[in-house]
């Protein structure tokens, strides 16, 4: 397989927590891959180990066997792999959308936004403008100066939306995005995933639990009790990657 391909490769990533008698295996053998441009998601129950495959794949949560590769680059293998900085990765590769959108209250939409990019050092004027660019494109022009209390929670995750795309990230990574909306929003959010990923050729992997918002998905990939499935039930391990 030529990773290259892809902005996202798992292979067989297990994460287990605990030691002996009392370890809980909350992942187990995770294969498959993710292409740039492409919306994917991650279905199955509260408790089913969908949130710990993402926040390995997130770096955030070390995964205790198995490869992850993001943007061709190997960031664990039998855990983190030796001589990457993860936080450089997580700023420059990755984006987060979560179920709260988290923006700082007592920052407007637009600083929300700018600090994104404060951070990964572009000047403040750049800052600025690249965050007045993004809201605008998510329709959001008319609020740059509203703080989180004044905006609907549609119009909050527009927000970190932006605020995840700021630094042009190969992956998104979104866990429950639509859960704190409504249908209506949380579909509107979900067709506005669909179209990041394809306009921006970034791959788009989403957690929800929420079977009503998968229209869309390119692929959709089932977790149940630490092991990803098919769609048609059949345990994706070894060499029966899932995609």
């Amino acid at each position: 397989m030529d990773k290259s391909m892809y902005a996202i490769v798992v292979e067989n990533l297990t994460k287990v927590y605990g030691k002996g008698e009392t370890a809980v295996t909350a992942i187990a053998d995770a294969t498959f891959q993710v292409r740039p441009g492409e919306l994917v998601a991650i279905l199955g129950p509260s408790g089913s180990g969908k949130t710990t495959l993402l926040t390995c794949i997130g770096l955030i949560n070390e995964p205790t066997h198995g490869t992850v590769v993001i943007d061709g680059a190997v960031v664990a293998d039998g855990g983190w792999h030796g001589g990457i900085d993860l936080k450089r990765m997580r700023r420059e590769k990755l984006g987060f959308i979560f179920q709260a959108h988290n923006l700082i209250p007592f920052l407007t939409a637009l600083e929300n936004v700018m600090i994104a990019l404060e951070i990964n050092h572009l000047t403040r004027n750049e800052a600025k403008g690249r965050a007045t660019e993004l809201l605008a494109s998510l329709n959001l022009g008319h609020r740059l100066n509203n703080y989180p209390s004044a905006l609907s929670g549609g119009e909050a995750q527009r927000v970190a939306i932006a605020r995840a795309l700021a630094n042009k990230p190969k992956v998104i990574l979104a866990d429950e995005p639509t859960a704190a909306l409504d249908t209506e929003n949380g579909k509107n959010v979900m067709a506005l995933l669909k179209k990041l990923a394809v306009e921006n050729h970034s791959a788009i992997l989403v957690v929800t639990h929420d079977h009503r918002m998968v229209e869309g998905f390119d692929r959709i990939f089932q977790v149940s009790d630490g092991r990803i499935i098919d769609e048609h039930n059949k345990v994706a391990a070894g060499r029966d990657h899932v995609g």
